[in-house]
């Protein structure tokens, strides 16, 4: 099992910044990808960004150029890095874990809210 607990969220003006941190415990040795998915008032959850233990790192075409994901080996534990953030970021901010299983697991969320 891994717990995953996430941080971070809060109410910031449209092009302010936030970091999201997700803290990972339990079997971490199994999980070979980390990432973090949103979901909106009325819509789907969806992909924002992924890494790899490797370092590798995918994007949502509606973030490339704005946030960056990374992680911390040393800590269990992966940031999400957003900037010039407009309204249609807003949403819960889920923090992700995949083991080598394919077995997923999810934290229970941050809010994030962009608005003046």
């Amino acid at each position: 099992q891994v717990q995953l607990v996430e941080s971070g969220g809060g109410l910031v003006q449209p092009g302010g910044s936030l970091r999201l941190s997700c803290a990972a415990s339990g079997s971490i040795f199994m999980v070979n990808v980390m990432g973090w998915y949103r979901q909106a008032p009325g819509k789907e959850r969806e992909l924002v960004a992924t890494i790899t233990t490797g370092g590798s790192t995918n994007y949502a075409d509606s973030v490339k150029g704005r946030f960056t994901i990374s992680r911390d080996n040393g800590v269990n534990t992966v940031y999400l890095q957003m900037n010039s953030l407009n309204a249609e970021d807003t949403a819960v901010y889920y923090c992700n874990a995949r083991d080598r299983h394919f077995r997923l697991y999810w934290g229970t969320g941050t809010l994030v809210t962009v608005s003046s």
